[in-house]
Order: C-alpha cells, then structure tokens, then sequence
C-alpha cells in the first residue's frame, strides 16, 4: 500500500450567528463567496459526530484562489459553546491571519464597520507590520503586512 501525503490545507472552519454577516465582513477583507449552501441529514452527522444536522454554509475564497474559509451556521443541532471571545492565549483558539496590502488603510476600513483593534499594528524587524482586529461576531482576525 502507498504511504499517504498531504496535498494541500482546504480549507478553515469558522462558526458564526449570520452568515450574512460574516459574508459581508470577509468579503470587506478581500474574499470571494464562492458559494452558499444547505448541508443537512445523518451522512453530514456522521462526518461530524452530530447526528442529523442541519448547517448552511458558505465558502469564501481568497483572491489567489489557493486558500478557503467556510463559514457555518448551525440550524440543528444547536451551538454548545461560545469562544468567540477567548483571548489569544486561550487553549485550542484558532485565528485566521491574513497577508494585506495596505494594512492601516484595512484597519481603519473594518474600524468604520465595527471591528476593533486588538492591541496595536506593530512592527516587526523590517520584514512585517502586524496586528489582531476583532471582526464581525468578536472573531479573532490576523492581518500582516509584508515590507518591501
């Protein structure tokens, strides 16, 4: 038998109240919907562990088309837990950190539409600018900037 290998990440999972909302606010970053759509029944739930499910989902694609969030809202079952708020030093926490251009032009973007800044954009050596921003639903958003 051939050994398995990785091929490539597919994509991340994000939990969120609106998917309406959480479209519009990825879709302010940069990222494409590719598609929307009703994942439902017991073949779902036995992927997931959840019995008979009903999710509506949404991928959203980064414009090199290379990477992919989806975005799940969960009809049935109902949300169990909350970490939408967790500090970044929580255990388990996963953020998403995007590469930008123009970062203090993003931040000040996603500022106007609700979003806040974690702590400052900040330097690093001379290769990035950085921060954390809490977007749409208090989800943890990387952004960097790479220097020239």
């Amino acid at each position: 038998m051939e050994r398995s290998k990785l091929l490539r990440m597919d994509n991340m999972g994000i939990v969120v109240e609106s998917l309406d909302d959480a479209i519009s606010f990825f879709t302010e970053i940069g990222l494409k919907l590719e598609g929307r759509m009703i994942v439902e029944g017991e073949w779902a739930g036995r992927v997931t562990g959840l019995g008979n499910q009903r999710v509506e989902i949404a991928m959203m694609v980064t414009p090199d088309g290379h990477s992919r969030l989806e975005l799940s809202r969960f009809i049935t079952p109902p949300v169990v837990s909350d970490h939408r708020t967790a500090p970044v030093n929580a255990l388990g926490y996963l953020r998403v950190m995007f590469a930008v251009e123009n970062i203090d032009e993003l931040v000040a973007r996603l500022i106007s539409r609700g979003a806040e800044l974690v702590g400052e954009v900040m330097q690093y050596q001379d290769t990035y600018r950085l921060c954390y921003i809490r977007g749409v639903e208090g989800l943890l958003i990387g952004l960097a900037e790479q220097l020239k």
